[in-house]
């Protein structure tokens, strides 16, 4: 059990919500963010946007599938995604939305493919990535502070960054179903924001190697560690490993959505250890820096993306 953070601290007392976050970050690479400055309504909305999209008929829903694009942006359909290692997909299909670019595309992020039906879908679900694009701003001063860094630190690096908003659906399962829902991995980017599945099945492991149930309080959030902060902490802020186990058998005719932001860098950044993280103790993992395009695309490959 993780014990929530109030984001309220974060205005009252900066340094120690900041030791708190950075605590819990370094323990297990997870928090739990409580009393949210997000308007529930505001979630409710691309909550309802996401299962109208999602009760489309398949083929209807398959006309948004971009052949090439890696699932960077528009519908990925059931069974594609696959887990680093996995030798099965995962059972579910999602929605990406990304930060909308205009008429010229910036550098290699994909223009956004909204569909017609629900009409509501834009609105909602924009509505929500600008939200959790400045509650993942807010959330790396406090890792800058842990970090010995400026405030700023992370203001240019994702500045324009190629974050998306995740909207994620796992079908009920049948008897004879096969395969998880989502088999064990770490995520890609720098930190990801999950808004709270109404269905259980969240795990995380523990450094201790046993895997832990996660389910946010209502109003919270959780938060955790992608590669690319592992990487340019040297590991001092882990990426941990997490799935979503299938559910039990009373459960099993359920649907379950989850909205998780995955927050990046922009893509011609850097990622080059950072000098405080190395020490004898702590000798440096990536001596090579790579840009986080270039890391990303790397990951979608071992993802059969």
């Amino acid at each position: 059990m993780i014990e929530p953070l109030s984001l309220k601290r974060f205005e009252t007392d900066f340094d120690g919500f900041s030791a708190r976050l950075g605590a819990d970050f370094e323990e297990i690479g997870f928090a739990v963010i409580s009393d949210l400055d997000l308007d529930p309504a505001m979630i409710a909305r691309a909550y309802d946007a996401t299962k109208a999209f999602f009760a489309l008929a398949g083929a209807e829903k398959r006309t948004y599938h971009q052949v090439g694009g890696a699932g960077q942006r528009g519908y990925t359909p059931f069974g594609i995604e696959t887990a680093k290692g996995a030798h099965q997909s995962d059972l579910k299909e999602f929605w990406h939305v990304g930060r909308e670019i205009g008429a010229e595309p910036v550098g290699p992020m994909q223009q956004n493919l909204w569909p017609k039906a629900p009409p509501e879908f834009r609105p909602a679900v924009y509505g929500l990535f600008d939200a959790m694009d400045q509650l993942g701003a807010k959330l790396l001063r406090a890792v800058a502070r842990h970090l010995n860094l400026s405030l700023n630190f992370f203001d240019d690096p994702t500045r324009n960054g190629n974050s998306i908003l995740r909207l994620l659906h796992y079908p009920p399962l049948s008897q004879d179903a096969h395969g998880v829902r989502a088999a064990a991995h770490e995520d890609i980017n720098v930190i990801t924001l999950l808004l709270g599945a109404e269905e259980a099945g969240l795990q995380v492991r523990h450094r201790s190697g046993d895997w832990i149930d996660i389910q946010p309080p209502p109003g919270a959030l959780v938060c955790n560690i992608g590669d690319m902060l592992q990487r340019l902490t040297n590991h001092v802020l882990p990426s941990t490993s997490h799935r979503v186990v299938n559910p039990t058998s009373a459960r099993a005719g359920h649907s379950r959505y989850s909205l998780p932001f995955f927050l990046h860098f922009r893509p011609d950044y850097r990622i080059e250890t950072l000098p405080g993280c190395i020490s004898a103790d702590r000798p440096n993992r990536y001596p090579e820096p790579i840009t986080a395009q270039a890391y990303l695309e790397e990951r979608l490959r071992d993802l059969k993306l």
